[in-house]
């Protein structure tokens, strides 16, 4: 992924939705909430989720408050996304009209690379919780592995502008999300973009366990050994880009692209009598991963979310999995000559 060049396609700050509550629709009885999953600290988490990167400015507020009506109730954002504001916004509007109360929501965020030293990690938490108007986050989440060092003002839509990457030992990063769970500002704690000694290295020093680790996954990088070793420690894994994120402007003619009109997935859906991105998304779910596919399209949310009351063959499991060629998506290059890097290590 050249992130950069995605995250500089917004130059302005996104324009604060005016939500009305009057104009809020009642939840319909009809909603499919999906199921929950119990992690390992006792809490419980959604076993889907709005995923909410690269959605526009103007959009995403409303998006996120036609998942919730529709039945989504996990939320995943991210500082750098640059839209915590919006999307609190959004979020504030649904709980003051009552659809439905803070502790029926799951909000996901995540910890920037340039706030990994153990005592800049509760400052990040606590402005997260400003730009989103609450007063804790369901799940806090480092966001990669890598530390970068600002050399000047941090800007949320150009996160690599006045940043160099530096050695920093995430395991004190990870001390430092310890300490936003003591003081009660996020209920669970986890990785994203963690390999396996990453992994392994922050069990061994914790006092709190990770609850997830956050990956792409999708039928061109199916990931089996990662959820494998995730599920050996307890560890659910959080599936992003459940479609390898189709419409990345850096895709490159010789890479794997979905092709929504693919024989094989075409005839699967006409069988269930679903779409072809339903397939894919039931398919992550069977193998062991929570999707968090992000659309602001409402027909598009409804459909989403609606993979829960088939199950694909293992015959069709396995027609899905013969995709995989380990393809990755999302690389971050900016990111891939320094210290910790992920991806050249990964299982």
């Amino acid at each position: 992924m050249n992130v950069r060049k995605l995250l500089t396609l917004n130059t302005q700050l996104p324009k604060l939705l005016n939500f009305q509550p009057t104009i809020l629709r009642s939840i319909s009885a009809n909603i499919m909430k999906a199921p929950t999953i119990k992690m390992n600290n006792g809490l419980e988490m959604p076993a889907f989720g709005l995923g909410t990167w690269q959605s526009a400015p103007g959009e995403v507020g409303r998006a996120v408050n036609a998942a919730i009506e529709v039945g989504y109730r996990h939320i995943d954002c991210a500082m750098v996304y640059g839209n915590e504001k919006e999307i609190g916004e959004g979020i504030r509007a649904i709980l003051d009209a009552k659809i439905v109360k803070r502790e029926e929501l799951f909000i996901t965020t995540k910890l920037w690379n340039t706030f990994h030293e153990q005592d800049k990690v509760v400052d990040a938490c606590r402005k997260s919780l400003e730009n989103f108007g609450l007063d804790y986050i369901d799940l806090y989440l480092v966001h990669w592995p890598v530390a970068l060092k600002t050399v000047g003002p941090y800007n949320s839509l150009l996160p690599f502008e006045n940043a160099v990457g530096y050695d920093y030992d995430y395991v004190k990063t990870w001390k430092g999300m310890e300490e936003c769970v003591k003081l009660g500002l996020a209920k669970s704690i986890g990785i994203s973009n963690f390999n396996k000694e990453q992994i392994e290295r922050v069990l061994a020093n914790c006092t709190i366990k990770p609850v997830t680790n956050q990956i792409e996954v999708n039928l061109f990088n199916t990931e089996e050994k990662m959820i494998a070793l995730c599920k050996q420690h307890d560890i659910i894994v959080t599936a992003y880009s459940p479609f390898s994120s189709p419409a990345r402007p850096w895709a490159k003619s010789d890479e794997p692209m979905l092709d929504w009109k693919n024989p094989t997935l075409v005839k699967i859906a006409q069988k269930h009598n679903k779409s072809v991105g339903q397939i894919l998304l039931r398919h992550l779910v069977q193998l062991g991963t929570v999707p968090i596919p992000k659309s602001t399209n409402s027909t598009r949310l409804r459909e989403n979310i609606d993979v829960f009351e088939f199950q694909l063959s293992a015959e069709e499991m396995q027609q899905i999995n013969s995709f995989n060629v380990n393809f990755r998506a999302i690389k971050a290059p900016e990111l891939a000559e320094l210290p910790h890097y992920p991806f050249d290590n990964w299982i």
